[in-house]
């Protein structure tokens, strides 16, 4: 009896071990952000409407025409006038750059935001397990990555990863390449750098496609921390719950909307094509089809199917954005997302998203408002919306934050987090944070320059403002 009992018992023992052993495992396998700091120029590089003006005047091949095609892409990208610019374009060597203007608008940056954030967490440099650094447009030897481990002097067995040419959406791979380091190895420390760099990229030509980018890019960038040590999840600010890309690169117009080319005076720019918005909605979608069924409630999903069956029954055709084409998702992501942390691409890409997720004003509030004081900061505009979101006390313990960007490839890249204990560091909010929401967000180009569109020759004009003669 005592040899049947053995051997029923010892089976279960190891079973209860495995299973115990099992979740130990996952344990270790979390990702946690310890903390993060945005990166804030000083003021006197802000992109005021007066220096704007200035500095389209010294940009010598543009026309008339260009001139209002770029008064009219300013006044509908909803950027205001507090944004920033790289050094060398205040200098006015914005059209012959140096690589050493980049490496200095990535170095102003290292040495701001990174210290800022090590001493805040109160960790030291030599703690650092792994540095992954995503700055796509920017490329030295010896790179990036190695000037931050040489002025911080991080130890000889960091692991580094240094991305380039992954655009916009690259604070997610980056934050996919930590996640996948984490289920192999515990107890680690990562450092994670998402910026882009501006100062070699200024377009000084006349194609419409790639002055864009002049009116939408702004410098910025983040430093952000993670660990999936057990022994700190106490102080961790967010978990990651699930993360998913989507790439399609194998689409020919996705692949060719966002290309950095030569125009055909050879002047080397970022060109944003015509085929960007039905790429980006196609990658969304295809994005949301994976993500839904991780983040939303069993009842929303079920509701889905039966309204989906109803709509092959009706035939009825969706509405559809006059700004992306994007179709309205029949799922509603407020059933299991609490906040909205959205890729401030342009006023068109947040109205876009807006629409297709059927988001109120109060969920697109935190990107608009990113987008108007920073502007696009490419890969680390995501951490300025999270940041605003703390800074006005939004996130609460327990609450959801569904992350959204796009990127040249073409990608969508999106993440859920759960939010650990109840925020509120104003981070690179705290001097302007009560402003927001401002009464109005007209942009006061079209008062100072709206006499543009009434001329064939704006230098000819006899009411020209004083300062741009």
């Amino acid at each position: 009896m005592e040899f049947l009992y053995l051997l029923y018992l010892v089976p279960t023992l190891y079973s209860c071990f495995l299973i115990w052993k099992m979740l130990e495992e996952r344990r270790d396998r979390e990702c946690y952000i310890l903390d993060y700091q945005c990166y804030k120029p000083p003021n006197h590089r802000m992109l005021g409407t007066e220096f704007c003006g200035k500095l389209i005047k010294r940009t010598e091949n543009l026309g008339p025409s260009e001139y209002r095609f770029l008064l009219k892409a300013i006044v509908s990208s909803g950027i205001g006038e507090q944004t920033y610019a790289p050094r060398n374009i205040f200098e006015g060597r914005e059209g012959a750059p140096t690589l050493f203007d980049g490496i200095e608008e990535m170095e102003e940056f290292f040495n701001d935001a990174i210290a800022k954030l090590l001493a805040k967490s109160k960790v030291s440099p030599s703690e650092i397990d792994i540095l992954v650094v995503n700055i796509s447009m920017l490329a030295a030897v010896p790179s990036l990555s190695s000037r931050i481990i040489n002025l911080y002097k991080l130890r000889h067995d960091v692991k580094v990863y240094n991305l380039t040419g992954m655009g916009c959406s690259a604070s997610l791979i980056s934050m996919d390449i930590v996640k996948s380091i984490f289920k192999t190895q515990r107890n680690k420390l990562a450092l994670l750098i998402t910026s882009e760099s501006l100062s070699p990229n200024w377009y000084t030509g006349s194609d419409r496609s790639m002055i864009l980018a002049n009116c939408l890019f702004r410098t910025g960038g983040c430093a952000i921390l993670l660990t999936n040590k057990r022994s700190m999840k106490d102080r961790a600010l967010l978990r990651l719950k699930c993360l998913v890309r989507t790439h399609h690169g194998a689409r020919e117009e996705a692949y060719g909307c966002c290309v950095q080319r030569e125009d055909e005076q050879g002047r080397l720019g970022f060109h944003l094509g015509k085929t960007l918005p039905k790429a980006a909605t196609r990658a969304f979608v295809d994005n949301l089809r994976v993500m839904a069924p991780k983040i939303l409630p069993v009842r929303e999903l079920l509701r889905f199917l039966f309204m989906s069956l109803i709509k092959k029954v009706n035939k009825n055709n969706s509405p559809k954005s006059a700004i992306t084409g994007a179709t309205k998702s029949p799922l509603n992501f407020r059933t299991g997302v609490d906040h909205f942390c959205l890729h401030t691409g342009g006023k068109a890409v947040i109205d876009g998203i807006g629409l297709s997720l059927d988001l109120s004003e109060y969920d697109l509030e935190p990107a608009r408002m990113t987008l108007h004081r920073f502007g696009n900061t490419s890969a680390s505009s995501l951490w300025y919306v999270l940041s605003y979101m703390e800074a006005k006390k939004r996130l609460k313990k327990g609450d959801t934050v569904f992350m959204i960007s796009f990127g040249a490839g073409f990608k969508c890249n999106s993440c859920l987090w759960e939010v650990m204990k109840d925020l509120g560091d104003p981070n690179v909010w705290d001097d302007c944070i009560d402003d927001y929401p401002p009464e109005s967000l007209e942009n006061p180009f079209m008062k100072t320059y709206g006499w543009i569109n009434e001329v064939e020759d704006p230098y000819t004009y006899e009411n020209i403002p004083e300062f741009l003669k």
